[in-house]
């Protein structure tokens, strides 16, 4: 086979154009197989004895955001004054999931930096963060009022965040008419 003159050229160009494509992807955006499916059946024991579990149950009828933290977790420290603020202004019910922490260190983290949570469910061996693809938290979901998965938000909700890509999204889930 003759080796043409044009082939180190289309090459190059071919490897240009993987760059380029590739450069267009958001790295901070994962697809998710679980946007638009209902969320899993859960239900979840207190992180305090005196509180009760956290259930999909607790989710039915309304647009909601699932929270998963840690006390461990230093971005959930990055997020927590957005989830406060929401939770202060009764914005948004917002529900959390203690993950792969002692139930005594997550009831500790909320006394120190207050509980923005409806109700908080402990998950300390992972069985609902593997059921939700959780990669690491903090995580949070938007679930519609059907109980289905809408978005899923890697890392801290920022004001930015929250004003720009989810406040959106609930929004227009709150205007939807369920059947």
């Amino acid at each position: 086979m003759k080796f043409s003159v044009f082939s180190p050229l289309l090459i190059m160009l071919g490897i240009g154009a993987g760059f380029a494509i590739s450069l267009s992807n958001d790295p901070h955006t994962l697809p998710s197989a679980l946007i638009d499916q209902p969320l899993p059946e859960f239900d979840l024991p207190p992180i305090r004895t005196e509180d009760v579990g956290f259930s999909r149950a607790d989710l039915e009828g309304q647009v909601a955001l699932v929270n998963v933290f840690a006390s461990w977790c230093v971005a959930c420290r990055i997020e927590h004054p957005t989830l406060m603020r929401l939770s202060r202004e009764k914005r948004i019910p917002v529900y959390g999931v203690d993950w792969k922490d002692k139930r005594e260190d997550g009831a500790a983290w909320l006394l120190a930096f207050g509980d923005p949570y409806e109700l908080v469910g402990e998950d300390q061996n992972s069985k609902l963060a593997i059921e939700l693809g959780v990669t690491g938290a903090p995580e949070t979901y938007v679930i519609d009022k059907t109980g289905r998965i809408r978005y899923k938000q890697i890392g801290p909700i920022t004001e930015d965040v929250w004003n720009d890509t989810i406040e959106p999204l609930v929004i227009a889930l709150e205007k939807e008419v369920t059947p």
